[in-house]
């Protein structure tokens, strides 16, 4: 067995809701990644990657025919370059990431690009087949845009409530108070906005430009400015007298994130000195309607791979799907808030469902070359009730 390196990562900005990316399909944003990432290494001849592996949670619509696929051909890459979709929900770009990585360590693969992609902007309507032909009745057209769709009716009634009442059991299982959540939400959107205009996604982000244009630059939620107090007057989203809002939980986006994966001999074709080796992984489940809370257990089992404790890690990025789940995770860890998503995190940046893996793992390799420090872990829940997390060590010169 050989290790596994992260060698680059990029991702777009991510857009609003109808907004700047609106226009833009999700293979064509997959593609800007793909085109991002090997920006990075020009002395790596696309030719010579072993395979594609994309992250989509969607695909009702055109992210659909295995759109890592259509990326790669889009970019441009020599059809000789293969590729897969994955779909693990809002982790499916890690567990690109993850499935590539494995690929590397048994030998099967030296370079493989992953990433992931959503719009959920043009997520489509979807209507089911009829039993019969000619059907008498109305039917109704079903948003897949997020959350449960066409839900089978054997599914428990408990399994299948809203992402947002999910996370209102959770508050009050955990005793999160509205307080905290919103006071988290406010420092994800001011630590962004210090990390944007400190420069620290210069390197990170490309523009996405459609026809000449450039459609979006840097990421389009983030609202500079926030405080606890102003995100106070905001309604509950989910229940007349609950906790959750449009402020405190992550907002519908559209965008694509993409990491460049390899073995430390493919270093010379890459042209490139790894940044992290991935020392650990893991994945963990519960009951569905228990998803914000599955990071922790995922985080565990990574750390215990990578023959390491909470103690070592100096940097967590962890998915803020909604902030009281966060929090509820972070209190688990018992560890220093501080260490967590100190450049934003989705509730901020945004949380295009199939692209958040990419982003929360290439930002984490990226904070541990800022400060040198040698331990890192990147956590996402996932919906239905499952998690993914990966260790990351720091390999570049004086880490320590």
């Amino acid at each position: 067995m050989v290790d596994s390196f992260v060698y680059a990562a990029v991702r777009t900005p991510f857009g609003r809701f109808g907004g700047a990316l609106a226009e833009v399909r999700p293979d064509d944003l997959a593609a800007v990644a793909v085109t991002g990432a090997l920006a990075k290494a020009p002395a790596l001849d696309p030719a010579l990657i072993d395979d594609v592996v994309w992250g989509n949670a969607n695909g009702a619509g055109e992210d659909n025919r295995n759109v890592g696929r259509m990326a790669v051909l889009l970019a441009g890459l020599p059809t000789s370059v293969p590729a897969t979709t994955v779909n693990r929900l809002c982790g499916s770009s890690l567990d690109a990431a993850i499935i590539a990585s494995r690929a590397v360590e048994s030998g099967d693969a030296d370079i493989v690009l992953t990433g992931g992609v959503e719009s959920m902007t043009r997520a489509p309507w979807v209507l089911p087949k009829p039993s019969r032909a000619f059907p008498a009745g109305h039917v109704t057209a079903v948003s897949t845009t997020l959350g449960w769709r066409l839900v089978n009716d054997r599914m428990p009634k408990e399994w299948t409530v809203s992402l947002g009442e999910a996370n209102e059991q959770l508050a009050d299982r955990f005793t999160i108070p509205r307080e905290r959540q919103d006071e988290f939400a406010a420092r994800s959107h001011n630590l962004a906005d210090e990390a944007w205009n400190a420069g620290f996604y210069d390197d990170l982000v490309v523009p996405v430009t459609q026809d000449g244009e450039v459609r979006l630059a840097r990421d389009e939620g983030i609202r500079p400015g926030s405080t606890a107090g102003k995100l106070a007057g905001l309604k509950p989203s989910f229940r007349p007298d609950g906790v959750i809002t449009a402020g405190n939980a992550s907002p519908l986006n559209d965008g694509a994130s993409a990491v460049l994966i390899g073995s430390e001999r493919a270093s010379q074709r890459i042209g490139l000195d790894p940044l992290a080796r991935i020392a650990g992984r893991g994945v963990s489940a519960l009951d569905p309607q228990m998803f914000g809370f599955a990071p922790v257990e995922a985080a565990d089992r990574a750390l215990e791979r990578a023959g390491i404790s909470w103690s070592d890690v100096a940097a967590v990025e962890l998915n803020e799907a909604f902030a009281v789940q966060s929090l509820a995770c972070v209190d688990a860890w018992k560890i220093d808030p501080a260490l967590v998503n100190a450049k934003g995190g989705a509730i901020a940046i945004g949380h295009p469902l199939g692209a958040s893996g990419g982003r929360i793992l290439g930002t984490l390799a990226a904070r541990l070359r800022e400060s040198g420090r040698r331990w890192g872990v990147a956590a996402i829940c996932i919906g239905v009730g499952q998690a993914l997390a990966v260790v990351l060590e720091n390999v570049t010169e004086g880490a320590r």
